[in-house]
């Protein structure tokens, strides 16, 4: 198959569409708005349906009942616009419905900017809505990978039964790339049986998706059973890259858009005789706590890199366990770190300072 050159906001929604997804809800805002638009066009040629919502509220919600009654479905939005969804996107993960929702993060807090940030973090990875669930979060660092994160995580979520989020910054939204859309990989998924698809009394169950539990015990219930799932997800669907570690001395730990302009700064270290690697998380939740453990037994020094004030550095460090210092270094209000950046702070721990 060829390749096309394709805005990635075009990428991720031409994905959906060849991973099955037959509705999209959303509402405008940028820098995601290309999302919507190709849906707009492209959902009736494939006799699926797009519908610009009244608000993100609205959005979410009409997610949940189109995952309720068993169809592949997607919405999208920026930071505010997530915020926003943050109680329907709560409600989905307690009635198990599969979903995908995309994250374009600009800059905030607040109605913030339109640029490129990575300070959402929080709010994808530590659940962001009330209560206790989780959502499975990629985080793409290129227009190619995530269009192939895209397709993976309908199946992933349809597999689990728990909401995905692909989370990219501004600039994995707005940047062209190359992509070649390949066949996505097929789980071996089951009947959705438990799809209120309509009942004849006979074929099977009924089906009631629901969210409201008034009993303690079946709340808890409830709880217990999604953190045997979040607990299988965590062992079985864990995604990361490793860069240069085999003789790192210095590790970075970044993820997205920001590990690539690591990788520069990495390149020029090494030119000046400085051993540095990259530990990338690829999927943010679950987070690769086990393989940032085990490299804390061989490099000397982490430096953790993100588009924010600093958020992931909190999973470093805890994966870290005080075996090892860990530095951050960080960028914030759509400010994109530069390789010259990154290369001075690698440069100051080589050095001592």
């Amino acid at each position: 198959m060829s390749k096309v050159l394709m805005k990635g906001n075009e990428a991720i929604a031409e994905a959906a569409i060849k991973a099955g997804c037959k509705f999209f809800f959303g509402y405008p805002i940028t820098p995601q708005n290309q999302i919507p638009e190709y849906m707009s066009k492209r959902m009736p040629q494939v006799g699926g349906t797009f519908l610009q919502a009244e608000s993100e509220v609205a959005a979410i919600n009409m997610v949940y009942g189109a995952s309720g009654a068993g169809a592949r479905v997607m919405t999208s939005s920026s930071s505010p616009g997530i915020s926003l969804k943050q109680e329907g996107i709560s409600y989905i993960a307690c009635a198990e419905l599969p979903c995908v929702i995309v994250n374009i993060v600009r800059s905030g807090p607040g109605l913030g900017g339109i640029l490129p940030s990575q300070a959402d973090y929080f709010q994808s990875v530590k659940g962001g809505g009330h209560g206790d669930y989780r959502l499975i979060v990629y985080a793409p660092a290129s227009v190619q990978e995530a269009a192939d994160l895209v397709m993976e995580s309908f199946e992933v979520s349809d597999y689990y039964r728990v909401p995905a989020m692909i989370l990219g910054d501004g600039m994995i939204g707005q940047m062209m790339e190359p992509v070649e859309f390949k066949a996505p990989k097929k789980r071996n998924l089951p009947p959705k049986v438990w799809a209120a698809t309509g009942w004849d009394g006979k074929s099977r169950k009924k089906a009631i998706i629901n969210s409201l539990y008034i009993q303690a015990e079946e709340m808890s219930a409830v709880c217990n059973r999604l953190d045997g799932v979040y607990k299988q997800i965590a062992k079985n669907e864990t995604l990361y890259e490793e860069y240069m570690m085999d003789d790192a001395q210095i590790c970075i730990v970044a993820y997205g858009t920001t590990s690539r302009i690591c990788k520069n700064a990495i390149t020029t270290a090494r030119d000046n005789g400085i051993k540095v690697g990259l530990i990338r998380p690829i999927t943010v939740w679950p987070y690769p706590t086990d393989v940032i453990k085990k490299a804390a037994s061989k490099v000397d020094h982490f430096l953790a890199i993100e588009m924010s004030m600093g958020q992931m550095v909190e999973d470093v460090r805890l994966a870290v366990n005080g075996e090892k210092p860990v530095s951050f270094y960080g960028t914030t209000g759509g400010v994109v770190p530069t390789p010259e950046g990154i290369y001075d702070e690698i440069k100051k721990i080589a050095e001592g300072k």
